[in-house]
């Protein structure tokens, strides 16, 4: 009898013990994670995996991270969208502008020059990194801060441009938000916006002879067969952002907030490390697959940034507002 009473107390033990882990893994927070661009094993990918094996790691288990990679929710629009509504709660994502214009101001051409002046504006307390915060607020998310990856140019086959009247006859890809074509444009391009998902098929059937939206990873990783040239045209200082929906932040416990911003922190400052190495690792890397690297000169980068900002910021005082501008005329790297 004693030994049936022991089991049967065991027994309870156990039952009692397996409906409290029950209960507490029922009450743990997930967290939908997502980005726009960047498959599992990309640079990106790996961020926002570690973000949210961070977030797990730091919550004790109270909060659960799912993580979903590049086209698994849709494309570039379609994930903002959703992270905007709630339905994806944390994202690496490259800003799309359709909410609020002022988001442009991420893409506003020749803002700097070089990488310690353009990790200097990005960096938490820098001029850029400020107007970044207040514009995310007021669209419903909670920007946690950037993911530098560098300076960004022009991949093409058959032709490059290392000046304006080169680009005469050349029709290049450029991102789908404002003022990415203008730019373009103002460089001497024909463009086509076109989402970051039908790009290949863009290139492979000659819809466009390039791709001029980003930092040479992606135009080696995804194109390195269809490309023959990079040119590094430094027109947009091209950055992620670290960013969650309002709502669903306000929702959150005050620790689990320490937790997932305490994560996103440690995320963005590894980034600011890495960044610059990371690029020019992939300079070499395309140069190695048979790509041309191009630079181009002071005076060249100096035609190429005193056009565009001629002709692309006064159309950007328009949609984002003149105090704004006023403020990246007044940072904005000497020419």
């Amino acid at each position: 009898m004693k030994t049936i009473g022991r089991n049967v107390k065991t027994l309870l033990a156990s039952a009692i013990t397996a409906a409290c882990l029950f209960s507490a893994s029922a009450q743990a927070l997930t967290l939908k994670l997502a980005t726009d661009s960047g498959t599992q094993g990309s640079p990106a990918g790996e961020a926002l995996k570690k973000w949210g094996e961070l977030i797990e790691q730091k919550s004790g288990g109270d909060i659960e991270a799912r993580v979903y990679y590049q086209n698994e929710l849709g494309g570039q629009q379609e994930v903002f969208d959703l992270h905007v509504a709630g339905d994806v709660d944390v994202m690496l994502n490259w800003p799309m502008t359709s909410y609020d214009k002022r988001i442009g101001v991420i893409y506003t051409p020749y803002m700097t020059l070089s990488w310690d002046e353009a990790l200097e504006a990005y960096s938490p307390g820098g001029w850029v990194n400020n107007m970044l915060g207040g514009i995310y607020q007021d669209i419903g998310l909670k920007f946690f801060g950037p993911w530098p990856e560098g300076f960004n140019g022009v991949g093409s086959r058959g032709k490059y441009a290392l000046n304006i009247a080169d680009a005469d006859g050349l029709k290049v890809r450029t991102m789908t938000v404002f003022p990415a074509p203008q730019t373009m444009q103002a460089l001497g391009y024909q463009t086509a916006a076109i989402d970051w998902g039908e790009v290949y098929t863009a290139l492979q059937t000659g819809v466009v002879d390039g791709e001029a939206g980003n930092v040479i990873y992606w135009d080696y990783e995804y194109f390195r067969d269809s490309l023959d040239y990079f040119v590094q045209t430094k027109h947009f200082f091209m950055t992620g952002v670290l960013s969650m929906n309002q709502d669903v932040w306000e929702s959150m416990t005050e620790e689990q907030q320490k937790v997932v911003s305490e994560s996103a922190i440690e995320i963005m400052n590894e980034q600011f490390k890495a960044a610059r190495e990371q690029d020019e690792f992939y300079i070499n890397k395309a140069q190695e697959a048979g790509m041309q690297y191009f630079e181009p000169s002071a005076e060249q980068l100096g035609e190429f940034a005193k056009a565009a900002r001629e002709q692309v910021w006064p159309m950007m005082d328009k949609e984002i507002g003149s105090e704004i501008m006023d403020t990246i005329r007044s940072n904005a790297s000497p020419l």
